[in-house]
């Protein structure tokens, strides 16, 4: 799998690019209530929220990845328990740090973005604890952070090619979309 970074080449996207992004976040959050939270490994369940962070990262760089994190962090929070803005800041950090090494370390083989989302996501679920413990959620962090933080990892190192096709979708220039339609 080949990371292109759509996102170096259009560090702007007009309204349809961001109706794209809309549009996999909430099918994200849509299989995240429906599918994910019904599968359960050692009683825990994929997050694919912090997936679509990492995702938008690996493929568009550290402001774009920033800013879809902090999106499906919010979103993620608006039907989670913990505190409004604990998921948001968490992904919005793991997005910046993917997008922050996209441009060196992911373009070099076709395993790199899949490691990293293993990686990344793992981080993702221990940095959600240990904000949450700084702000009052000790309970987050137990014996079982590192069994949730390998469970999603993993998970997520499976699902990491679908996310990354998704956002490659979702950042495509419309032009791109223009051109494609015309020659069918």
């Amino acid at each position: 799998m080949r990371v292109q970074a759509t996102g170096a080449e259009n560090p702007y996207l007009g309204l349809v690019g961001r109706m794209r992004i809309a549009f996999v976040l909430f099918l994200a959050m849509a299989l995240q209530l429906t599918v994910a939270s019904r599968l359960s490994l050692a009683g825990v369940h994929p997050d694919l929220m912090v997936l679509m962070a990492v995702a938008a990262g690996a493929l568009s760089g550290p402001g774009r990845g920033a800013a879809v994190g902090f999106c499906a962090g919010l979103l993620n929070d608006l039907f989670n328990q913990a505190p409004v803005g604990l998921s948001a800041l968490a992904f919005l950090l793991v997005g910046y740090a993917v997008g922050s090494m996209h441009s060196t370390v992911l373009r070099s083989a076709w395993w790199v973005p899949a490691a990293t989302a293993i990686v990344a996501s793992a981080g993702g679920e221990v940095l959600y604890a240990l904000i949450g413990a700084m702000v009052g959620q000790s309970q987050m962090i137990s014996g079982r952070l590192g069994l949730v933080a390998g469970i999603v990892g993993g998970v997520n190192g499976l699902l990491a090619p679908v996310a990354v096709s998704a956002f490659a979708w979702a950042c495509r220039p419309s032009t791109e979309v223009r051109a494609a339609r015309s020659r069918w």
